[in-house]
């Protein structure tokens, strides 16, 4: 099972909705995927219609107890071979009580359920982080293998990836194969800033994606039905672009290109 973390400490970037096709371009392969909704605002969670305030989440529980049992935790989606374990607020009170403590497994909760997830045959796990390096992003990246960074371009597009490179490093010490896997660009347009913000990130240290996910109004129409872009409107310029970034983030993990 290969674990993908998609995170990045600003907002409105598109970590969700990135998630959301991700997991389901890779569902239409045939792969098994297990979601994880790492934010406590839960709009993955919304989006798969799993979404309580009523009761103490799914993430929080994983976070929180000693022993965790994945049947309990993962509930279906719309989609076949998709599940999730569920974030809402009750994640940041479950994520401050931990903090609080001294054992030493603080960083280790998440841990406890991939022996588990990988008998139940997933093929992948999809972890949607929160703009922010709390102690339940540090289990995240405990466990993954791949760190995904969507940005938009702006001014501030690489603000913060110093610190998400920096926390990689550190989790190295407890997971060697974590590895920077690249910066993914959203919300493309194809203006004179974007072409020269695109031109500019390449020239920056940090591995960029060749693929570009281009704005389209579709994308929010998407999120409004509940349904992953791919299938609301498969010849939109998002969707299209969002079956070619999988392709190259598949091709760049078999292959090993850097």
């Amino acid at each position: 099972m290969k674990t993908i973390s998609i995170i990045n400490l600003k907002g409105g970037v598109g970590k969700t909705f990135t998630a959301i096709q991700m997991a389901y371009g890779l569902q239409l392969e045939g792969k098994k995927v297990l979601l994880l909704d790492n934010d406590k605002q839960g709009n993955l969670s919304k989006f798969y219609k799993v979404y309580s305030n009523t009761e103490e989440c799914a993430a929080a529980k994983l976070l929180s107890t000693y022993q965790p049992i994945l049947k309990t935790l993962e509930e279906e989606t719309q989609y076949k071979n998709q599940y999730i374990i569920n974030a809402n607020m009750s994640l940041l009170t479950a994520t401050l009580e931990v903090t609080k403590t001294t054992a030493s497994d603080q960083h280790l909760r998440f841990k406890r359920i991939i022996q588990q997830a990988e008998k139940a045959g997933y093929d992948y796990m999809i972890i949607d982080n929160p703009p922010d390096m709390g102690l339940n992003v540090i289990n995240a990246l405990i466990i993954t293998d791949d760190v995904i960074v969507p940005i938009k371009i702006d001014e501030w597009a690489l603000e913060g990836l110093d610190i998400i490179i920096e926390q990689i490093e550190n989790a190295k010490a407890l997971n060697e194969k974590i590895r920077f896997a690249g910066a993914l660009v959203t919300n493309y347009k194809k203006n004179d800033s974007n072409i020269a913000g695109v031109d500019w990130l390449k020239e920056s240290n940090y591995k960029i994606f060749d693929t570009k996910i281009r704005y389209s109004d579709k994308a929010t129409e998407s999120i409004f039905f509940h349904k992953a872009v791919q299938e609301y409107s498969p010849r939109s310029a998002v969707a299209i672009d969002y079956k070619k970034f999988i392709k190259e983030y598949e091709s760049e993990v078999t292959y090993g290109k850097n």
